[in-house]
């Protein structure tokens, strides 16, 4: 039986209420006469204070609180993909359907399609003996996605009934009897969004997520399961990056957080992306995506709610033995709602104003990455990729959020508004970002690449470092007073530059990169400037080879579609060959 209370006390999107007996933490409460979502999140005696997910606009003392007794949770079976949510799981298209362009407050609305008939394919028997995590049929769910139904975790026995046929999702298609009595398996299941999904363990990060940016793939990699942050100010690219990321990135599903984030940025993916092909299959792009939209003027408090929805439904899918990638974009938003709501709550704050406890929220967060085998009697391997975007007021590193987030995430992507400022996209500054998954990943890239693409990788990051160092004396003296050596390191790093690091999001050939075609690139520039090297100690001048013919060559690469590459490199390296010959029998005649 639902507990009822009443208001006694309303602070923005905190309500406090009395007469809640029996309530516990995060139970999920119906507020007001529109009956408000919201959730318990503190405990004081009789009373009960709440955070509310909705306008709290026109709540009054005296009106009623109803506990539903049920924790915040995220309705989890076939039908996710293609949708669009808010930040509790309500679908913005029925929502918009229901109440025009501005969302109706106190509206519940199911998760997944409650009419729809799907086709499930048994692939067990009456009988079987079944364990938590087991597939027992596949749905169909897009073209590019088959949906497994597993057994809920804590459910184990032996399979009494299961058909096949078309169900909607309320509809059981199978019973398991338990010792404890007999369990109905349905296409859709519940699960609450604060309590990470069981595995069986975690395995070490060994394989990259290959993402087709130049940048991150050659210099800072992060492996499928790992964690990475990108930050950046105002109009630097974070979501930009983001959004390719989303879109070329070799994880089978993807989930796109847009937590806090302005509308017209919201807009534009919401926009974009039911639009977008999938580069793999030719097939549309949302068809293995799901988004989640809870941009900046919805209600504050949503905004924790819909990174712990975008994770849940990401585990969900990891569970089933996909490879997840999970965009947040961005965590400073949900920090800065975490900073409202205990401000609202009187609580003690730390640095900044955000609370004590911003850090261990934030690695609870992160830590529900991870390349894992997943709950079942077989061996199934699926990984969740978090990448959160950090948006440090005035691109500042070194505020809170930014800090707290580069002690748990291991990929650090440090957008640069000088860069962006110079149009080099994506504007990643290579002298400040690290990542620490390289010696993980060195052998995958050995095996899979080339032998030596980590020693290159290492090389052109020396070679990037030693024109910083050079710069300096370059801002004293200029560039004419150089050895001319070193004119040739600043001439080569300048090549990495704009004829790898650059990469254009808009132009069909250059927005994605496979890792041959990167190996291919990296190692024609470096051998570029193996034999620039040569020839300058065989006393030619930098400007000489400043004006070869090849390099032009060189920088056109990146626009040479990936099945005419192997050739173009050949010619390149046959014709650098011949003209530093050239260029050397000059210097001695």
């Amino acid at each position: 039986m639902m507990k009822e209370g009443t208001i006694v006390r309303i602070t923005g999107p905190v309500v406090t209420s009395e007469g809640l007996e029996g309530a516990k933490m995060f139970d999920v409460v119906r507020v007001g006469q529109l009956g408000l979502v919201g959730e318990v999140i503190k405990l004081e005696g009789s009373r009960a204070v709440l955070q509310i997910y909705e306008d709290t606009t026109g709540l009054r003392p005296g009106e009623k609180v109803v506990n539903t007794g049920q924790a915040l949770s995220v309705e989890l079976g076939p039908g996710l993909l293609t949708s669009i949510y808010d930040g509790i799981q309500r679908p913005l298209n029925v929502l918009k359907e229901k109440s025009g362009d501005f969302i109706s407050r106190g509206l519940v609305i199911p998760a997944l399609d409650e009419a729809k008939k799907w086709e499930f394919v048994p692939t067990k028997k009456s009988g079987d003996k079944v364990s938590q995590g087991e597939i027992i049929g596949t749905v169909q769910e897009t073209q590019l996605v088959s949906h497994k139904i597993m057994i809920p975790p804590g459910v184990s026995g032996e399979l009494k009934e299961i058909k096949g046929g078309k169900f909607t999702i309320r509809e059981a298609v199978a019973r398991v009897k338990t010792p404890s009595g007999e369990v109905d398996i349905f296409l859709a299941s519940k699960w609450r969004v604060r309590t990470p999904r069981p595995i069986s363990r975690k395995l070490p990060p060994d394989t990259p997520l290959l993402t087709g940016q130049r940048v991150f793939d050659t210099f800072f990699p992060v492996a499928k399961g790992g964690t990475a942050a990108i930050p950046g100010p105002f109009g630097s690219g974070k979501t930009v990056s983001q959004q390719q990321l989303a879109k070329w990135s070799d994880s089978r599903i993807i989930v796109y957080v847009g937590c806090g984030e302005r509308g017209n940025e919201m807009t534009e993916v919401l926009a974009t992306f039911p639009e977008l092909e999938d580069p793999r299959s030719k097939r549309p792009l949302m068809e293995r995506t799901i988004l989640v939209a809870n941009t900046s003027n919805m209600p504050v408090a949503a905004r924790e709610a819909s990174i712990y929805t975008g994770i849940t439904i990401a585990e969900y899918y990891r569970d089933m033995g996909y490879d997840v990638a999970l965009m947040a974009d961005s965590t400073s938003r949900w920090a800065e709602a975490l900073r409202e709501i205990s401000g609202r709550l009187e609580e003690m704050p730390g640095e900044e104003g955000y609370p004590a406890y911003l850090g261990s929220r934030l690695a609870e967060f992160y830590e529900r990455s991870g390349k894992v085998v997943a709950l079942s009697p077989e061996e199934r391997i699926g990984s969740v990729t978090v990448v959160g975007a950090v948006s440090p007021p005035g691109g500042d590193f070194s505020e809170p959020v930014s800090q707290n987030t580069l002690r748990v995430t291991r990929v650090f992507w440090a957008l640069d508004a000088s860069l962006a400022a110079r149009r080099h996209f994506p504007s990643i500054n290579w002298l400040t970002s690290y990542s620490l998954y390289t010696d993980d990943l060195r052998a995958w890239y050995q095996q899979a690449v080339g032998r030596d693409f980590p020693d290159m990788r290492t090389e052109a990051l020396g070679i990037l470092q030693k024109e910083a160092e050079l710069q300096d004396i370059v801002q004293l003296v200029g560039y004419d007073a150089l050895p001319e050596s070193e004119k040739g390191v600043m001439d080569l790093a300048k090549m990495i530059r704009e004829d790898y690091l650059q990469q254009s999001a808009y132009d069909p050939v250059d927005t994605y990169t496979s890792v041959r075609k990167q190996y291919l690139m990296m190692k024609t520039i470096l051998e570029f400037g193996k034999m620039e090297a040569e020839a300058i100690k065989s006393g030619a001048q930098a400007v000489q080879i400043a004006g070869l013919p090849v390099k032009t060559r060189i920088a056109r690469i990146k626009w040479t579609p990936e099945d005419q590459t192997e050739a173009l490199v050949q010619e390149i390296g046959n014709e650098m060959k011949q003209q530093f010959g050239a260029v050397v029998q000059e210097v001695k005649v």
